[in-house]
């Protein structure tokens, strides 16, 4: 399956995000890794992804180094884990979550409920300002171009 590729738009951050992870496969595997699942085969049994495919999207996340491959036999055979990188990724997918536990998840409920470490008690991800820590979203802020925008596109002369 050929891959959209957003390398025109590398001014945008959301962009370059999508060529790391925007195939729907991958958030999923990233899913499966961060909650214990790290075997070739524990992935492609959870998912049901051909084996083609779970190996093109593993070779694109170790290449982009979002997984690292630990081997855990004598034979060739691999283990892949989360770097820093990848592990902040899942915060990324935690926010996916919440919005999918709010929109989507219906009477039922939320499939999964989240531990925090520190206070050990369930919780949700909260978006706050890193500066005030007030809440923050979308209507909350305003985009402004930072150092590594594009330069604006200079209109024709009349």
């Amino acid at each position: 399956m050929q891959r959209t590729n957003f390398s025109d738009l590398a001014a945008c951050s959301i962009a370059r995000t999508l060529d790391v992870i925007g195939e729907p496969w991958s958030p999923l595997i990233l899913r499966d890794v961060w909650v214990g699942l790290r075997r070739f085969d524990q992935i492609q049994g959870d998912l049901g992804i051909s084996r083609k495919v779970l190996t093109e999207r593993l070779n694109h996340l170790v290449e982009e180094r979002v997984l690292e491959r630990r081997p855990y036999d004598q034979r060739p055979r691999y283990e892949y884990h989360l770097t820093q990188k990848g592990a902040e990724l899942v915060d990324l997918l935690m926010v996916m979550t919440a919005w999918g536990d709010r929109w989507l998840a219906g009477e039922a409920g939320p499939p999964v409920l989240l531990r925090h470490h520190a206070c050990g008690e369930i919780s949700s991800v909260d978006l706050r300002c890193a500066h005030c820590g007030e809440p923050m979203h979308a209507g909350d802020v305003d985009p402004l171009p930072g150092p590594g925008a594009s330069a604006p596109a200079t209109e024709p002369a009349a």
